[in-house]
């Protein structure tokens, strides 16, 4: 049976008219004690002075108020909605989301995504470190130590795109040698004295094509092209140094953006390969990623950060300039884990009048009982500090023989004392202690064996062990929130700028929903979980 009924894009013609049913208002469909009151609530407060500077004075009003759009981002991403599409869909059918609206228009996906990757980009750090501060005038923070550790977190690029250094150079090596041998020709052809040096690579192989198109245009030599020509050997030449200096800008290029980095990706250049702990493959894959840092006290997070670095030691000391800048305090103490202990660390910390909380990285190894049977180890020597001297197992005396001074990656410069012994041939016990063809030799920093000791019995102290107790608990606790309650595992924007920004809108929303739950759960002011007794 065929239907005459005419569908429009109007659908309301297809159902009955509804009975107008109250409240209009939408303040009574959201309960009294709900997330997200707390957090229009506490974000009100802070000054979008910054934000609001973002905007041009010239041209139409936004669709949404700035505020507004802040508010309706944070509480998404506390809410583990991070898609602009996801976003722009609850802004239209969910009550909290309309609420925060207030009766403006739902903004759409494009909307959404241009405040947030644009507008937002240099006001969101200030405004997550204004919420931090606020927690800390209430009483909220415990300001008496930092918990600090980082995760890695996959980028928004694919896997396949990486450029590795090492290649780079060597491809670049090749190109040089070349480059050397076709110099060396045409000074031959046209009585010149180029030189091509490695420093000045770019520059010279531009001076070079410089002059052969200047030769050519001359002599009016004409390019030819296609089968059957015959190209000139002037024009051999200004082609070949073209791919030359193509190549070598190119080369340049790379080396720019791997800064201290060993690799980047194509997709997104600000990312670093790095092995990543959710290996499903079990083939030790390296991912395009960042190492994200984090501050915790008090079970809020109170410092984030975004770093290139695969390694944790090289983070420390620049996530404390920057937390100490935007906090405007300073920590009395700071416990990490092993992965942050470097003589530079503790030096910073030192000078800062900072108290370390740091586990040493061979903390588990001096358990060990084939640890304390290894005669090769400088701990299970005799040292007489007043000759400065170390003695084997064998009894016999390792001398200093001299210093010698180490630059880190960060330019931080150590002095190392050398120990040589005094003879090891004959030694029964040779095998078992060095593998040198000559005298058994130590390399030790007394600097750093000395701060390490204070850390390590700093650590032992009974506020020692309930600081490492609650760094268990508070920081890793917090990354296991957001990468599976929250469910972010990967960014959604591309370069280091806007992934901070998700990092720092993720952060916000976990802590106001923290400041909820403790609210909720009468915990406020409580900073520190307490060692339980049998």
């Amino acid at each position: 049976m065929t239907s005459n009924l005419k569908y429009n894009k109007n659908y309301t013609e297809l159902g009955q008219t509804y009975q107008l049913v109250l409240p209009l208002s939408l303040e009574g469909l959201v309960p009294e004690d709900d997330a997200v009151r707390l957090l229009s609530h506490e974000l009100e407060e802070l000054d979008y002075t910054l934000l609001y500077q973002a905007y041009s004075a010239k041209g139409r009003n936004p669709a949404v108020d700035p505020k507004t759009m802040f508010k309706i981002l944070t509480y998404a991403y506390s809410q583990n909605i991070y898609s602009s599409r996801k976003i722009e869909s609850a802004c239209r059918r969910d009550i909290n989301f309309l609420w925060l609206l207030a009766g403006q228009k739902a903004p759409d996906h494009s909307t959404i995504a241009r405040f947030r990757t644009g507008f937002l980009a240099e006001a969101c750090e200030d405004l997550f470190y204004q919420l931090v501060r606020h927690l800390a005038d209430m009483g909220e923070l415990a300001q008496e130590t930092v918990f600090i550790d980082g995760t890695k977190l996959e980028a928004c690029a694919n896997k396949y795109t990486f450029v590795w250094k090492k290649s780079i150079s060597k491809w670049e090596e090749k190109m040089f040698q070349k480059i050397q041998e076709a110099v060396q020709l045409v000074n031959q052809e046209y009585m010149q004295a180029f030189v091509v040096a490695k420093e000045t690579c770019s520059q010279d192989l531009q001076r070079i094509l410089d002059f052969l198109e200047g030769y050519c245009e001359q002599h009016a030599v004409a390019s030819v092209y296609g089968r059957g020509k015959r190209k000139s050997i002037h024009q051999k030449y200004r082609e070949l140094f073209r791919r030359f200096l193509d190549r070598q800008l190119l080369y340049d290029l790379h080396h720019c953006r791997f800064g201290d980095r060993n690799n980047y990706s194509k997709t997104d250049v600000d990312a670093t390969f790095m092995h990543m702990k959710d290996d499903h493959m079990r083939n030790a894959q390296l991912k395009p990623g960042y190492n994200v840092q984090i501050g915790v006290d008090s079970e809020y997070i109170v410092a984030a950060d975004i770093f290139q670095d695969r390694n944790d030691v090289w983070t420390l000391v620049p996530f404390l300039k920057h937390m100490e800048e935007k906090l405007r305090f300073r920590y009395p103490s700071v416990t990490a884990d092993s992965g942050y202990e470097s003589e530079e660390g503790y030096s910073y910390l030192r000078e800062k009048e900072q108290t370390p909380y740091i586990k040493p990285q061979t903390y588990e190894t001096w358990k060990k009982r084939s640890f304390k049977k290894d005669i090769s180890k400088r701990e299970n020597m005799g040292y007489d500090e007043s000759s400065d001297c170390y003695t084997c197992h064998a009894g016999k005396r390792l001398m200093a023989v001299g210093k010698k001074k180490q630059r880190s990656k960060s330019g931080y410069e150590s002095e190392v004392t050398v120990y040589e012994c005094e003879d090891c041939s004959g030694c029964s016990y040779k095998e078992a202690c060095t593998k040198a063809k000559g005298n058994k030799r130590l390399y030790v920093s007394k600097s750093f064996i000395e701060k390490r000791q204070e850390s390590y019995e700093n650590i032992l102290s009974e506020k020692g062990i309930q600081y490492r107790m609650n760094r268990s608990i508070q920081v890793e606790g917090a990354f296991g929130v957001l990468k599976n309650d929250y469910e972010f595992q990967r960014f959604l924007l591309r370069g280091k700028t806007k992934v901070k920004l998700e990092i720092l809108l993720l952060c916000m929303g976990y802590n106001l929903n923290k400041l909820h739950a403790k609210i909720q759960n009468d915990r406020l002011g409580s900073h520190l979980f307490t060692i339980k007794t049998a």
